[in-house]
């Protein structure tokens, strides 16, 4: 993930709409499609995003320096209800809606989804990008600033732009894990032979 952007150079917005156009083949229960994207470009309203995320009389440390040079940020934003619906229609049956059908949260597991689709996207269009969450304290604030309507969670936000020289993060030099920690087969403790 990239952490810092050419300010200077523009998401061309045929690329933008093609980020966004592939994030919608992202898998989604029931087809339920409980997402939506704020894009966040002018300027401006970048200002307006920063304002409300970040501490306003704090100085701003590297990350959020080179993070706030991203031309292009995208909140990616699940919607439980639309999912409570889908299951409660008649071809599933769930009409009382009880959440506590869901082992695990999809409406936010397929917004990450759609997110994954708009980074890959992203590497394919020779662009840069980074994942980060809201500061939960920052999420209603947000919320208002852009209109956003009750019933969405931002699940994290999509940075886009031309990656310039990064300060590589020092979590790196904890490497990535083998195979062999990760994946077992057949049975819990029998490792990949890696």
């Amino acid at each position: 993930m990239v952490r810092s952007y050419d300010p200077d150079r523009p998401v061309a917005p045929e690329v933008r709409d093609l980020i966004l156009s592939n994030a919608l083949h992202a898998p989604s229960a029931g087809f339920s499609q409980g997402w939506a994207f704020l894009v966040i470009e002018e300027p401006q309203d970048r200002a307006r995003f920063w304002r409300r995320t970040t501490d306003p009389d704090g100085v701003p440390d590297a990350w959020l320096r080179g993070m706030q040079t991203a031309p292009l940020l995208i909140v990616c934003l699940s919607h439980k209800d639309a999912y409570l619906d889908r299951y409660a229609r008649p071809d599933k049956g769930w009409a009382d809606r009880d959440e506590a059908r869901w082992p695990v949260p999809y409406w936010d597991i397929d917004t990450g989804f759609a997110a994954m689709l708009m980074m890959l996207t992203v590497v394919d269009q020779e662009l840069a990008s980074c994942f980060f969450g809201v500061p939960p304290a920052q999420i209603p604030g947000v919320l208002e600033e852009f209109g956003v309507p009750d019933g969405y969670t931002p699940v994290g936000v999509v940075s886009v732009g031309y990656g310039v020289a990064d300060r590589r993060s020092g979590s790196l030099k904890a490497g990535r894990k083998p195979l062999s920690d990760v994946v077992h087969m057949g049975h819990w403790g029998e490792h990949h032979a890696s």
